[in-house]
């Protein structure tokens, strides 16, 4: 426990470095153990699967929309209990509850058990990851927020292009490697290992241990004269205006970003869920398919920055619509392009550029729009339509697969909703204000009798 004790008392400052950013580091570690078995490589789970029970898409499908109901039931919880927790206790919760999970999987011999071990995945990676860590980078940065989130999320692609393809290795049907149970039972020992040392890194808020978001210096602020540029940013972080939950459902920037967001990842999800089945359809081998899907997560991790660094320094709205028409150029290109491995692999590119620009831009323009005090709890409540879209992906998907034969109806209608969702973010104009209501004055005592305040 001593150790454990000295690793929670860090300094906020460690070699001269803004604490901040060490936490942005940890945010990607985090991310990349609970969300790429659970995200990145779920097409891979579906091919060992298919291979181990003969289960047909559709029905690998429902796993995954079961997910996003329970994200679009829980994501208000979560949010609520990021904002009273803190990122720190959540984190601990989510990743054990994940590791649980992913021993649940190793575990599975029927269809029932299979979704009831993605419901516990789900939860735990909702709990620990991404909501809680967002909301803990929100706190932490301002001006530099959108670069600090893309930093964050490079950090954990660049994890994810050696784990996808060991996973890949390990459950591979076609090899007699691991194999799925094993794999899974692996992944989900080293996650609960893990959970208690990377938790007690994580610190909630700056203020918390006298600091300013973006390592800005605390100031004495009854001096108006000082207009340096550290005043003036420790001023502004300040002076920032926070809505509440009920404040920002009354914008429409709130639905915008929220449906929008919901529209974008539709045909993210899909392609996760559907990308290295389609490509093994194409008589490719599942070691090939995630090299495709290590490509795209490659380049995403590189625009990831690209996005960051534009969204501190453009309007985030409008950088969202160009990275998410690429994303859908990309889409549209997979979907009626030849069935080649070129095609795929032009795809991973466009795919990588437009996801990852993107990405960290449909987080940080929420703090841009909502400010810090409430984010977890907003977040929390724009899952809800989120998921309810995300909910229908892949089914969708899975469903028209074993309809038609192909994803070609598919991922057209998804990419044609990729589209709406890019015009629905470029009318999200950041909304105004809210209105502070000041408190009533008393009515004046005509008695002239006078009441002590301390009795």
């Amino acid at each position: 426990m001593g150790l454990m004790n000295q690793m929670s008392r860090l300094p906020t400052r460690a070699r001269g470095v803004f604490y901040g950013w060490w936490l942005v580091g940890i945010a990607g570690f985090v991310m990349v153990i609970s969300t790429t078995p659970m995200f990145h490589a779920i097409g891979l789970w579906f091919v060992a699967l298919e291979s181990a029970f003969g289960w047909n898409r559709a029905e690998l499908s429902v796993a995954f929309a079961l997910t996003r109901v329970e994200g679009g039931l829980l994501g208000p919880i979560e949010g609520y209990l990021t904002d009273r927790l803190g990122t720190r206790k959540l984190v601990f919760i989510g990743l054990t509850i994940m590791g649980i999970g992913l021993l649940m999987l190793g575990q599975v011999r029927s269809l029932w058990m299979f979704y009831v071990a993605y419901l516990v995945m789900a939860l735990g990676q909702g709990m620990g990851s991404w909501l809680p860590l967002t909301t803990m980078l929100n706190n932490w940065f301002n001006r530099k927020r959108a670069t600090a989130m893309g930093w964050s999320n490079s950090v954990s692609r660049l994890g994810s292009l050696a784990l996808i393809p060991a996973i890949a290795w390990g459950i591979d049907p076609e090899a007699d490697n691991l194999g799925f149970r094993a794999t899974a039972t692996i992944l989900g020992a080293f996650v609960i290992a893990v959970a208690f040392p990377v938790s007690r890194l994580i610190k909630n808020r700056p203020e918390e241990h006298g600091l300013l978001p973006d390592g800005d210096e605390p100031i004495e602020f009854d001096d108006p004269a000082d207009g340096s540029t550290g005043a003036r940013a420790a001023r502004a972080a300040l002076a920032q205006i926070d809505f509440t939950v009920k404040q920002a459902l009354r914008t429409s920037a709130f639905w915008y970003i929220s449906i929008g967001h919901g529209l974008t990842s539709m045909v993210l999800i899909a392609m996760m869920a559907h990308l290295a089945p389609l490509l093994t359809d194409q008589g490719h081998s599942l070691q090939t398919a995630s090299y495709v899907v290590t490509t795209y997560t490659a380049v995403s991790m590189v625009f990831q920055l690209v996005g960051g660094y534009i969204g501190d320094r453009a309007p985030k709205r409008v950088a969202l619509f160009v990275f998410i028409m690429i994303q859908a150029t990309a889409v549209f290109v997979l979907t009626f392009g030849s069935a080649t491995l070129a095609t795929a692999y032009i795809f991973a590119v466009l795919f990588g550029i437009g996801f990852g620009g993107r990405n960290p831009l449909t987080t940080s323009i929420r703090g841009d729009y909502f400010g810090r005090r409430s984010f977890g709890k907003i977040m929390g409540v724009s899952q809800v339509p989120m998921n309810v879209l995300l909910l229908i992906a892949p089914t969708f998907a899975g469903v028209m697969r074993v309809i038609q034969g192909d994803y070609i109806f598919a991922f057209a209608v998804l990419g044609v909703f990729n589209l709406f969702g890019g015009v629905l973010f470029l009318m999200a104009r950041q909304p105004a204000p809210p209105v502070i209501e000041q408190p009533r004055e008393a009515p004046a005592n005509v008695t002239g009798n006078t009441t002590n305040s301390d009795s």
